[in-house]
């Protein structure tokens, strides 16, 4: 690893998730082993082979924005500006008082607007096919890049701007990109992340064709269980994440806090097949490979991962024997977790949660659970932290995304030290 590149730290966090509406919240809910997943409320879901998800609950997008800007906002977008706003607050940072030149944005979704097109097509549809019932911010509400937009005019930060999207990977290129941008000198302040908002009608019922939502109606608290013998598919989550990141000179400079540092990245694709992870995880392999050795450290060095953990059984097996072939014997060493058994599947907002999750884990020194672990499987036998968070040491982490497409995003995190 080359001594002239910045080091790039984390000084503010911001999310609204399933568990909670705040980081404090959000962190909280992990320490008390809280599942996110209830019977869905958005739409009429009585026909639908999945009838529940993890939604967002009590969220009032009227506490950071006004009326008007919530009516010309698909919810993906309200969720990332929320999550926003508390980062900016959390980080301390007084956009005032920056080169705004040199500060940037860049924020995902998978899928973007879904709600609206949801609702714009019944417009058209319902109101006799005329396309002068089709709304002027159709097009601005749908596009997934537009909250990066939006975030930026926020705060008038002019530097690099645009959106990743690469399925459930997307935030976690999101703060990939943010990171190598800041490396080669474009920024010194960066808000990366993403958001997603697809418990709808065509969301809901997309994947179900897929096949690839549990089904377990019957007892949706217990659905999401990533590494059990008894998974049978991953549950919709929605939500937004972000996170501050800023050059060490910078921060130091202002005398921020700093929750962990982001040391290094690892992208890869399995080439492999539209949705199915290659087997044993091979580029998962390649992606934990590149991102441990970007940081400048070794297997033995890290000591918790942030798993995809989807609760899918290919997904589930293929990432246990990608992180056994990487850390050998280490492996068992391990506090490897899955914090979508609590929070479900967020998507595009994915990597942006758990890369939070994974930095407040090193900054608390607790690894979060992996809640319904009820029956073990032989071919996922590592530390999962079954049901309750474990003290530990952390030192060193990862933080794993998977998309369809093959896409494949590491991340390692170091506890910081100046």
């Amino acid at each position: 690893m080359s001594q002239t590149r910045p080091r790039i730290v984390i000084t503010g966090v911001g999310a609204v998730t399933p568990i909670g509406n705040t980081v404090e919240a959000f962190w909280n809910g992990m320490m008390e082993s809280k599942c996110g997943s209830a019977p869905i409320t958005r739409f009429d879901a009585a026909e639908f082979d999945t009838r529940f998800a993890c939604e967002v609950k009590d969220y009032d997008p009227l506490i950071h924005l006004n009326r008007k800007e919530v009516q010309r906002m698909d919810p993906f977008t309200q969720f990332a500006m929320s999550a926003a706003v508390m980062a900016v607050e959390d980080s301390g940072l007084n956009v005032e008082l920056i080169d705004r030149d040199r500060a940037g944005v860049v924020f995902g979704s998978g899928i973007g607007g879904m709600w609206t097109y949801h609702h714009q097509q019944q417009n058209l549809y319902e109101r006799g096919g005329k396309p002068d019932r089709i709304s002027p911010f159709f097009v601005p509400m749908l596009i997934s890049d537009i909250a990066a937009g939006h975030i930026a005019i926020r705060y008038g930060l002019k530097g690099p701007n645009y959106a990743t999207v690469s399925a459930c990977a997307t935030s976690s290129h999101a703060l990939g990109d943010a990171f190598m941008l800041m490396q080669r000198g474009m920024a010194d302040v960066m808000l990366a992340g993403g958001a997603e908002a697809v418990i709808c009608p065509m969301g809901i019922g997309g994947f179900n064709s897929m096949k690839a939502l549990s089904t377990r109606n019957d007892d949706p608290a217990t659905a999401s269980r990533p590494f059990d013998l008894g998974r049978d598919g991953f549950v919709m989550g929605e939500g937004g994440g972000i996170l501050v990141l800023e050059t060490l000179e910078h921060a130091m400079n202002r005398g921020a806090k700093i929750y962990a540092e982001i040391a290094g990245i690892g992208l890869t694709d399995d080439a492999f097949h539209i949705t199915q992870p290659a087997p044993g995880g091979e580029g998962a392999v390649r992606s934990m490979k590149l991102a441990i050795e970007d940081a400048g450290l070794v297997p033995e060095d890290i000591d918790y991962i942030n798993a995809h953990g989807t609760s899918t059984p290919y997904n589930d097996k293929s990432e246990s024997a990608a992180i056994k072939t990487v850390f050998g014997d280490h492996a068992y060493k391990l506090s490897v977790s899955s914090t979508k058994s609590m929070t479900g599947h967020l998507l595009g907002a994915a990597g942006a949660i758990e890369a939070i999750a994974t930095a407040i884990a090193i900054k608390e020194q607790i690894a979060p659970p992996t809640i319904n672990q009820i029956e073990s499987d032989p071919e996922c036998d590592l530390d999962y932290v079954a049901n309750v968070p474990k003290k530990r040491a952390i030192k060193g982490a990862l933080s794993n995304t998977f998309g369809f497409g093959g896409h494949n995003a590491t991340l390692c995190f170091k506890s910081f030290e100046a």
